[in-house]
């Protein structure tokens, strides 16, 4: 049995090592065209296409997965099924219905729930207790094939998206590898999803990543494990009349009362309602990623929210 695998960032490259180390025969990697990146613009691979590169497998980069001339080289490869890792483009039907064993995708959700490019963050600003990653068999509509797999995970209330993200990784692996194995013997049953139980995670807009500190703690905590450590949430501070960008990347939970926009500089704590926020990680702009005790004790004055 012959696959393609089709991935991009780093996620999909440490699940490709894995198929690779197992002695999944790769026929193909098709991952994005190599952008631009940093001040140089000097044009970068994919985390997937170095893994590719480095194994020797040849590897396809679209524009466009609709192309033509694209899913002429595809057919080319004679895979019996094509393996989708944050990819990052929609696949036309006529793709979808190239492999004779179909089309199969990782999510790091447990669908039907969190469907879209952001479930880990979404989940994780919702603060749910429990998620996990499933493998489906792919149709046109988005994360709407049927299940074949899942596995389940606790969600520990300081568990960052950085954090959730290797562990789903690692879930993924041996969860994937297993559906592989069983595709070996022919295709699985899988189970359709409840549509009536759908929720969606779309992309993380710029916007979203600033903090309003006239939040709930609880949501502002929710939004900051979400974004770490990228995007990042962030807000403005006024140190020394200087305006600056803070980037909060761990916080936690603390039972107190105030007042918003009140900063507590000995014990790094923002206010909010009937409980406050404790900064234990930051990072200032220019600057590296420090605790926030550090940052704090070496500031001649406080720092006020603006």
């Amino acid at each position: 049995m012959k696959v393609i695998f089709f991935g991009t960032p780093a996620f999909a490259s440490e699940i490709l090592n894995h198929l690779l180390f197992h002695h999944v025969p790769i026929a193909a990697v098709v991952t994005q065209p190599d952008r631009p990146k940093g001040r140089s613009a000097a044009l970068n691979p994919s985390p997937v296409k170095l893994v590719a590169e480095q194994a020797g497998i040849p590897i396809l980069q679209p524009e466009k997965s609709s192309q033509e001339t694209f899913l002429h080289e595809l057919v080319q490869f004679q895979a019996d099924l094509y393996v989708v890792v944050a990819f990052g483009q929609i696949l036309p039907q006529k793709l979808l219905d190239l492999p004779p064993l179909g089309c199969i995708n990782v999510h790091a959700s447990l669908l039907p729930s969190y469907r879209g490019a952001a479930p880990m963050q979404r989940c994780l600003m919702d603060g749910v207790t429990e998620t996990g990653v499933c493998v489906q068999k792919m149709v046109r509509q988005l994360d709407a094939g049927d299940v074949i797999a899942e596995a389940k995970i606790s969600v520990p209330v300081e568990r960052t998206f950085g954090e959730l993200q290797k562990e789903l990784c690692d879930l993924s692996k041996s969860l994937l590898l297993s559906v592989i194995h069983q595709y070996e013997k022919g295709i699985p049953d899988a189970k359709p999803q409840d549509s009536s139980l759908v929720t969606m995670a779309p992309k993380i807009e710029t916007e979203e990543c600033e903090i309003d500190w006239t939040w709930p703690a609880e949501e502002i905590h929710n939004k900051v494990r979400a974004l770490s450590p990228r995007p990042g949430a962030w807000c403005w501070i006024e140190i020394d009349g200087e305006k600056k960008r803070l980037k909060v990347l761990r916080t936690k939970i603390i039972p107190k009362t105030g007042s918003v926009k009140q900063f507590s500089l000995k014990e790094g704590l923002i206010f909010c309602g009937q409980e406050a926020i404790q900064l234990i990680e930051i990072q200032l702009e220019g600057k590296k990623a420090m605790p926030a005790a550090d940052w704090l004790r070496g500031l001649k004055s406080s720092p006020q929210l603006t």
